[in-house]
């Protein structure tokens, strides 16, 4: 899934079923994860994965809400290159692994601003666009089953995650298509107390013989906060120099978005004999 960084970062309105302690039954959270990898399109087709480009609109939210454009450049070690088009400017997030900046023309900021310590520790905990299931042992992750609840009226298994880190988070796996429908995000501080936030997805189609959800929405807790984000284009394996990931050059130029061209004229009727 998309790293958020869409805070990214990156979203359906909730409404999250009864919660179980109850086991799952009769699939263990490896069969649950070998067939959700299934489903995605298999394990070796996304290993072969090495760069991903998507695009589409981000709802930001505000009265009236603002659909912005998004591109987001993603490389295999953590590297991402997010644009968010607003006004006729670029917002910029780029993050080569180990380092990030991020330019923010829409508060009258033309200049690179390095990543607080924060963001970095969010970018450097953030999945690859493969999401945290693919490949979860060679991550360093362990997942266990932790029983099984409704996500929007439907049953879903509930996997626990413990990554390397330290770090924990649920995932909750739908029972008859076994791909993920709702994950633990990142908890925001709102009014100096942390609530916890949830992103759905929805939408899931095959692109290029792997299957991605469409659709995201993100719901944190005890607000109507929610954002919506939505994929119109997937492009894999597009070759993406390093140098995208570095720290940008930038000035009122560079920001400025693409400005879509002019229709043009129409051609003149045709005259009769």
């Amino acid at each position: 899934m998309t790293r958020h960084l869409l805070t990214a970062a990156c979203l359906l309105s909730l409404t999250a079923g009864l919660s179980t302690t109850a086991s799952a039954a009769d699939l263990s959270a490896q069969q649950i994860i070998d067939k959700n990898v299934a489903a995605r399109g298999g394990l070796s087709a996304w290993r072969a994965v090495q760069t991903l480009h998507t695009e589409g609109e981000l709802d930001a939210g505000g009265a009236p809400s603002h659909a912005l454009p998004y591109v987001l450049k993603q490389k295999r070690g953590h590297k991402s290159h997010l644009e968010i088009a607003f006004k006729g400017q670029n917002s910029i997030q780029v993050y080569n692994g180990e380092h990030g900046w991020k330019v923010r023309p829409f508060l009258n900021r033309i200049e690179v601003e390095d990543y607080t310590p924060a963001e970095l520790k969010i970018a450097a905990d953030a999945d690859e666009f493969d999401g945290p299931l693919i490949d979860y042992a060679s991550k360093g992750t362990k997942v266990v089953l932790a029983g099984t609840d409704k996500v929007e009226g439907h049953p879903a298994y509930k996997l626990s995650l413990t990554f390397k880190n330290g770090a924990r988070r649920n995932v909750w796996v739908d029972e008859a298509t076994f791909l993920e429908v709702k994950m633990d995000g990142e908890p925001r501080k709102l009014d100096g107390k942390l609530h916890t936030v949830s992103v759905y997805f929805h939408d899931y189609k095959s692109e290029h013989g792997l299957v991605f959800a469409h659709e995201q929405q993100t719901v944190v807790e005890g607000t109507k906060q929610s954002n919506k984000l939505t994929v119109t284009k997937f492009a894999i394996n597009e070759p993406m120099d390093d140098a995208l990931f570095q720290k940008p050059k930038v000035d009122a130029k560079s920001v400025a978005a693409p400005q879509a061209a002019p229709a043009a004229a129409p051609a003149p009727a045709a005259k009769g004999p």
